[in-house]
């Protein structure tokens, strides 16, 4: 008795996971991404796979459905993938990513330029001008200032060698 009631319950207890399932796979793989600057807008609303960043948390991989976050960006290399394009790289000195319920997700950078657009000889001599400063400073706000700019040239001789 116990074993047909079992039989009768399993078909019935299935289907509505099965149907759950079925929803949120086709809602799958659909990021929207807007990155914007103080004085630009690099990408508005645009349909991605994947978006790679660098956070104070650590690096983050970001996808269609992940977890609502607000990031605080590093210094560093942010990459977007699309299904139909080759992969975006773009260095940003640092900002926000925030990440919606909807699958949407804002960049808000101080500056970003494209990965090609950096020229790595000018980043080391300012990565070597503020070495200099940084061990020379009189005062704490100029040894502060330094350290800063000492972490933004470092991100970017690191991303401009990777291209």
């Amino acid at each position: 008795m116990f074993r047909l009631a079992t039989r009768a319950v399993r078909p019935i207890a299935r289907y509505p996971l099965a149907r759950a399932y079925a929803t949120e796979a086709s809602g799958a793989g659909k990021l929207r991404l807007s990155f914007t600057l103080p004085h630009q807008t690099l990408l508005s609303n645009v349909e991605v796979t994947q978006v790679n960043l660098s956070s104070s948390e650590g690096d983050m991989g970001i996808l269609a459905e992940h977890v609502p976050t607000v990031a605080q960006l590093k210094p560093g290399v942010i990459e977007i993938f699309s299904a139909t394009d080759k992969p975006k790289k773009f260095f940003a000195s640092g900002g926000f990513a925030i990440i919606n319920p909807d699958s949407t997700l804002n960049i808000n950078a101080l500056e970003a330029f494209l990965i090609e657009e950096l020229d790595v000889d000018a980043a080391r001599r300012a990565l070597d001008d503020a070495t200099r400063r940084s061990t020379s400073a009189a005062t704490e706000a100029e040894r502060v200032t330094a350290k800063i700019e000492l972490e933004v040239y470092e991100a970017v001789v690191t991303a401009a060698g990777k291209q």
